[in-house]
């Protein structure tokens, strides 16, 4: 087995969290149709995407290799309703209204795909933002953060001023919970923790 994981994700937040945890992985650009399916569950919906993502990935390993392919999904859940990246800026401001003085759901699921099957964990927080006003939700918008994350805000970014309080992972909220990921690696014998340099075992 190699002894590393292939992160099936462009996003720069994941290789953060994988980077922060000493895992050793390579990127692999992938793409899935991400729309949601009429009915669909928001926790049907994410596993759903991060399968995709996985198996996608393992079709795009390079020749050869057998390293395990990791992928994670995102979204955030405002009464039952999926909220994705917003499509412009009435529609990002309409979903910071929206969640303006409320509790909503982020929903992580994360894939880890390889030869001998797939296994997956869901990782569930509870998010409550403050009242916003007008002025900075327009502010906000500026700032150019919201275009690409689910539900129009990050909570690592300038958006955690929104944030009031959280129940459950700030690492699932960010875009893949670091327990449930350290859980699967684990499972395949991919390492973490690498020794810093100078460092002897048994010291």
């Amino acid at each position: 087995m190699d002894s590393f994981v292939y992160l099936a994700s462009g996003s720069p937040r994941r290789r953060d969290l994988l980077t922060q945890i000493g895992v050793p992985f390579r990127v692999l650009n992938v793409a899935v149709d991400e729309g949601v399916i009429g009915g669909e569950a928001p926790e049907s919906y994410v596993r759903r995407l991060a399968l995709s993502k996985a198996l996608a990935g393992l079709r795009n390993r390079p020749s050869g290799m057998i390293a395990p392919v990791l992928a994670a999904d995102t979204s955030v859940v405002l009464d039952g309703d999926i909220l994705v990246k917003p499509k412009d800026r009435a529609d990002g401001e309409r979903m910071l209204r929206g969640l303006s003085g409320r509790t909503h759901v982020v929903l992580t699921a994360v894939t880890l795909a390889c030869a001998e099957g797939v296994r997956s964990r869901v990782s569930r927080s509870e998010v409550t933002c403050r009242e916003l006003t007008a002025d900075e939700i327009a502010a906000y918008w500026e700032t150019g953060e919201p275009l690409d994350k689910a539900g129009g805000y990050a909570i690592q970014g300038a958006g955690a001023v929104f944030v009031a309080h959280l129940r459950g992972s700030y690492s699932g909220v960010m875009g893949l919970p670091l327990y449930e990921t350290a859980e699967l690696l684990a499972l395949q014998g991919v390492p973490r923790w690498r020794p810093a340099e100078g460092l002897q075992r048994g010291r």
